[in-house]
């Protein structure tokens, strides 16, 4: 019976270090985010996006080009150049375009409005990871890592929104490795991919490539000047 009671105690304390161990690891992970992104200026990268219409069972595929940068405000300015489909989504901090070229329209919005309908994390996500603990319940996804060694998280939300139930994001294994080694990220975006997974089930993935950071990008960038001829939707 004693030994009974001490193969226990043993297994206990085990599993205790062992749960130890992973929070330790977890935290390294988030800290690897909000600091690697706490020395971010300005993003340029290439994206593909994958988006799940799980009511209609469809699958829509994208590709383009990002832009980010930091402003001098609380919201960041962003630019989406969509190649496909042939779409622009375009930020200066203030307001949004969301220009349609096969349908001629261009739609015009209220940034501070957009985010406060999505409980303002949804849009702005990826200009808000320098706070991401503060945001989100962290865990690491059921695969903590692929099958390149990258981290897999799963966040949910503090706020509800229909926009966003869950967030899936996929941290870079060597830019953690550089955390833990020299207490520095290897890049002030550690992000290899993206999933936001809304109330009904839908998600859209997007996977960051050719990523470029800090290179000064101008804020003209992110100016739109609407073409003539075009129809102009105000909300």
């Amino acid at each position: 019976m004693k030994i009974a009671r001490t193969a226990v105690l043993c297994l206990a304390l085990i599993a205790l270090n062992a749960g130890v161990a992973l929070c330790a690891e977890l935290a390294q992970v988030v800290r690897t985010i909000e600091q690697g992104y706490g020395s971010l200026n300005d993003l340029q990268a290439d994206f593909s996006q994958r988006s799940s219409i799980k009511a209609m069972k469809r699958e829509e595929k994208g590709a383009g080009e990002l832009l980010l940068k930091k402003g001098g405000g609380k919201e960041s300015m962003f630019r989406f150049n969509y190649s496909k489909p042939k779409q622009q989504i375009v930020s200066n901090g203030k307001t949004v375009w969301y220009y349609i070229p096969d349908q001629k329209q261009v739609m015009v919005m209220d940034l501070a409005q957009l985010l406060e309908a999505s409980n303002g994390i949804a849009m702005n996500y990826l200009s808000g990871l320098g706070q991401v603990s503060k945001d989100f319940s962290i865990a690491f996804a059921a695969e903590q890592k692929d099958k390149s060694g990258n981290y897999q998280l799963e966040l949910t939300p503090h706020k509800k929104s229909p926009a966003m139930a869950k967030l899936l994001l996929t941290i870079s294994g060597e830019a953690v490795e550089s955390m833990v080694a020299k207490g520095k990220s290897s890049t002030p975006f550690p992000v290899l991919s993206s999933t936001v997974v809304d109330q009904t089930g839908n998600t859209t993935r997007m996977d960051f490539s050719n990523v470029k950071t800090n290179r000064g990008i101008s804020s003209g960038k992110f100016s739109f000047k609407i073409p003539s001829g075009v129809q102009v939707i105000k909300r």
